[in-house]
């Protein structure tokens, strides 16, 4: 049997063979139905591959947020966002509001287990070697990872809502990225939206800042043993709902503005 959550990679995604080994672990930790296990190793990969790159500058508070405003960009373009006709095909039954609802809850879920993965690193240090464990490595980990699954549900709540994200590849990101550190839907009728698939001076202060709270947020993954796992998952499931409900409200209003309405979801045919 298909499960109806599994990832589909819409086409105008970057090539996954292209992507750095690190973007691509970071792709798959947004995926809804990643096993505990899985996402534990998962992170521990991810901050492996953080250390590779190097991270002199995560031990310096404003140089790691020019490197996290950096990974992100670096990441947005190769997340695997579902288009309509996916999320239709995953999800045969719900109409909008209720796709939606779903969306968001798996969501929350998803962003809940890295920030119980994270603490689950932190309190077993014996999985690992004391050098993946700095934390401020973990740190950039987790919010990379919480910051992707929220980027891969603002584009799939744009597509609900009948407002695609504009533009493809580099630019569709560069919108992604404005919409999160924003906390609104982008929306297609302002002239100048994704103009040159780069991120502003204002945006990229807003991204910063942005992040900086993310980072100060996730130090709970931190806490002693199990405590920091459970608070950090209590807290970024808090914060994903959070932001999904604010740009949901942003798209309803676009969606009423441009007269866009979705045909209801045909009712499941019975055996």
């Amino acid at each position: 049997m298909t499960d109806p959550d599994r990832q589909v990679d819409p086409p105008d995604l970057p090539d996954p063979g292209t992507a750095d080994r690190f973007e691509a672990t970071v792709a798959e930790l947004t995926a809804d139905d990643v096993p505990a296990h899985q996402r534990r190793r998962l992170l521990g990969r991810l901050v492996e591959q953080i250390r590779q790159r190097g991270v002199s500058e995560l031990f310096k508070p404003t140089a790691a947020v020019r490197w996290l405003v950096q990974a992100v960009s670096d990441v947005a373009p190769y997340i695997p966002v579902r288009d309509l006709a996916t999320l239709r095909r995953h999800h045969p039954d719900l109409d909008d509001e209720a796709l939606a609802d779903r969306l968001i809850r798996n969501a929350a879920r998803a962003s809940a287990g890295i920030g119980a993965a994270g603490g689950g690193v932190a309190a077993v240090q014996w999985a690992a070697t004391p050098t993946l464990l700095s934390a401020p490595v973990l740190l950039a980990a987790e919010t990379v990872a919480v910051v992707a699954v929220e980027l891969k549900l603002l584009g799939e709540l744009h597509q609900v809502y009948g407002v695609p994200m504009p533009g493809t590849g580099t630019e569709r990101a560069v919108n992604l990225i404005h919409a999160w550190a924003s906390q609104r839907g982008v929306n297609p009728m302002v002239p100048g939206v994704g103009v040159g698939a780069v991120l502003g001076t204002a945006a990229r202060r807003e991204l910063s800042d942005l992040l900086m709270r993310r980072v100060g947020r996730n130090l709970t993954t931190l806490g002693p043993f199990l405590t920091g796992a459970a608070v950090a998952s209590y807290l970024n499931r808090r914060a994903t709902r959070a932001l999904a409900d604010r740009v949901r409200a942003d798209l309803r209003s676009q969606r009423r503005a441009l007269g866009v309405m979705h045909p209801p979801a045909p009712p499941a045919i019975g055996p």
